[in-house]
């Protein structure tokens, strides 16, 4: 082969070793554009809405003040009927509060205490009483332990009381009482009339709005 023809075949294998070389890029970069996932939109963020805020409630407006209970009245405690069989007006060193006897549709007797509590500014405090029994239990001076669960005195004393309705106790005398309260903020207390057997009573707070009068006392 002489020495012209060998120079042709070397620049035409250049050539095509060019030709495929920029062909291969080519293919290269098409692939990767089908490939690859377009950017993503990041949606911009947004603050959180403020938590709505709920104006405290004045009792006789916004929902039933329980204050004006009277015997005789049906009432709804968180929507379960209920009568009221009797009231004791109760007062104790300047503090005074109500009772009120309550009998629901299944014939189970609850007390709900009404009270208006000393602050700046002053609150209702309500209360539904369960009674529970104390197997002969007398309320203790320091903590006791009622059905495994440890309490705290927190106020006890000797108040006068004025009973109306069916009660069960005189119409007036002189009520033993002790208060407890739990570590987590559960509610114990005794009572007694004029020196009888002592009696225990779990408390159940109810917010403003739990109580509703569906018929007057006539």
């Amino acid at each position: 082969m002489s020495m012209t023809s060998m120079v042709v075949l070397g620049l035409s294998i250049a050539t095509v070793l060019l030709l495929l070389g920029a062909f291969l890029t080519t293919l290269r970069q098409d692939r990767k554009g089908r490939t690859s996932a377009p950017p993503a939109e990041v949606a911009p963020i947004e603050s959180p809405m403020p938590a709505p805020v709920s104006a405290p409630g004045h009792a006789g407006t916004d929902y039933t003040d329980p204050r004006t209970i009277r015997v005789g009245d049906r009432i709804e405690v968180h929507g379960s009927p209920a009568r009221v069989l009797g009231a004791m007006y109760i007062s104790w060193q300047g503090q005074q509060w109500t009772e009120y006897l309550l009998r629901d549709v299944s014939r189970r007797f609850q007390w709900l205490s009404v009270e208006v509590r000393a602050g700046d500014p002053p609150h209702l405090e309500v209360q539904l009483w369960t009674e529970v029994p104390t197997q002969g239990m007398v309320p203790a001076k320091s903590m006791l332990i009622m059905e495994g669960v440890e309490f705290f005195p927190i106020e006890r004393g000797t108040a006068a009381f004025r009973s109306e309705g069916d009660t069960g106790n005189p119409d007036r005398g002189l009520l033993d009482f002790a208060d407890y309260r739990a570590s987590d903020g559960r509610l114990l207390s005794f009572e007694r009339i004029q020196g009888s057997a002592w009696t225990a009573s779990y408390a159940q707070p109810l917010p403003p709005g739990s109580i509703s009068i569906v018929r007057r006392a006539s």
